[in-house]
C-alpha cells in the first residue's frame, strides 16, 4: 500500500508498526482543524491496512502537542463566530461538535492498538487525545495540563468519560479544577502513563512494545480485545461482557487463527495467523450495543 501524506502529520510504516508524528514543530504541534481532519483520516488508513499491526503516536520537535492553536485569539473556540471551515468541519447531524471529541471517538473505534509516545508538552487537547489511546509512554521531559478552566472552558474530547477511568475521580477533578501543569513523574505516579523513559529511549521503548504485539498475537483477536475492553468500561452489568465474549469465542474458535494458535504452541514454533482484520473481523455486538452517533 502506498504511503499516504498528510498536511500536519508524518506517517511511516515499518515491519507492521505505523508511526504517526504530529508535525507542526514551529507551532509546538498545536491542534487546528487540519490536524483534526488528518488525525481522523490516519486512523481510517491504519484500520484499512492489514500490514499495520500497531500504531504509535508522537510529536515532532520539543512538544507532543501544546493544545489548541490560539492564533484566532479570543474567538478561537467560538466556532459560530468564526464560521467557514472551522464550523463546517465540526458539524455532525446538525450539532456543533467538539473537534477533540470527534478525534477521540475515532481513536476509540480503532481496530489497531494505539500507543502514545509523549515526547514533550501535552496540554489541553494535547493530553485529552491521548486518553483514548491504549498505552501511554512518556519522556521524562513530558509535562501535562488539563488547562480548560484557566481558559474559561470545560474539559473536552470526551475526557470526562476517559480520565476518571484512568486515574480515578479525585485526581481527575484535581487536575481539571486547578488546570495546573504537572510533570511526567506525577503523571506516572497517578496512573496516567505506563512508564517513563529518557528522551532518546522513548520511541525505541514504544517500538519494542508494538513489536511484542505485532510478532506474537493474532490481529483479529487484538482488534476484538480492544473493542471488548474499551466498550465494557461503560457496561452496566457483566452479562453484557459475557454475551459479547461468547459471540466472540464462538466465531474465533472455528477460525484459522485459533487452529494456528494452538498448533504453533504445540509445535513450539512462531505462529503465522491467516485471518485479516479487513475481511475476518466478526460482528459480536448486538445492534443495541453499538453507538451510532459519531
Amino acid at each position: 500500500m502506498a504511503q499516504p501524506t498528510f498536511e500536519t502529520l508524518g506517517y511511516a510504516v515499518e515491519d507492521g508498526v505505523a508511526v504517526v508524528t504530529l508535525n507542526r514543530p514551529d507551532k509546538l504541534n498545536a491542534f487546528n482543524t487540519q490536524m483534526m481532519k488528518d488525525l481522523i483520516a490516519v486512523f481510517d488508513v491504519t484500520d484499512a491496512d492489514d500490514a499495520v499491526r500497531a500504531v504509535i503516536v508522537t510529536g515532532a520537535g520539543r512538544a507532543f502537542c501544546a493544545g489548541a492553536d490560539l492564533s484566532a485569539g479570543g474567538d478561537t473556540f467560538d466556532y459560530d463566530s468564526r464560521g467557514g471551515e472551522a464550523l463546517a468541519a465540526r458539524q455532525r447531524d446538525g450539532v456543533q461538535r467538539d473537534g477533540g471529541g470527534l478525534l477521540t471517538l475515532r481513536i476509540f473505534d480503532s481496530l489497531k492498538p494505539v500507543i502514545s509516545a509523549c515526547n514533550g508538552a501535552a496540554v489541553g487537547v494535547g493530553v485529552t487525545m491521548q486518553l483514548a489511546m491504549d498505552i501511554r509512554l512518556a519522556s521524562t521531559d513530558a509535562r501535562y495540563g488539563f488547562v480548560f478552566a484557566r481558559r474559561g472552558l470545560n474539559p473536552e474530547a470526551a475526557s470526562s468519560w476517559f480520565l476518571p477511568r484512568l486515574v480515578g475521580v479525585q485526581t481527575a477533578l484535581e487536575w481539571c479544577y486547578t488546570g495546573r501543569i504537572f510533570p511526567a513523574q506525577e503523571a506516572f505516579e497517578r496512573g496516567l502513563v505506563r512508564s517513563l523513559h529518557a528522551p532518546e529511549d522513548l520511541l525505541p521503548a514504544a517500538r519494542a512494545l508494538a513489536r511484542e504485539i505485532a510478532d506474537n498475537t493474532a490481529p483479529v483477536s487484538v482488534a476484538l480485545t480492544r473493542q471488548l475492553i474499551w466498550r465494557m468500561a461503560g457496561a452496566s452489568h457483566p452479562m453484557v461482557a459475557h454475551m459479547a465474549d461468547s459471540r466472540g469465542i464462538q466465531a474465533r474458535g472455528k477460525s484459522g487463527d485459533a487452529r494456528e494458535g494452538v498448533t504453533s504452541f504445540l509445535e513450539k514454533r512462531p505462529p503465522h495467523y491467516p485471518d485479516r482484520v479487513s475481511t475476518d473481523l466478526p460482528d459480536i455486538w448486538a445492534q443495541w450495543e453499538t453507538p451510532t452517533f459519531r
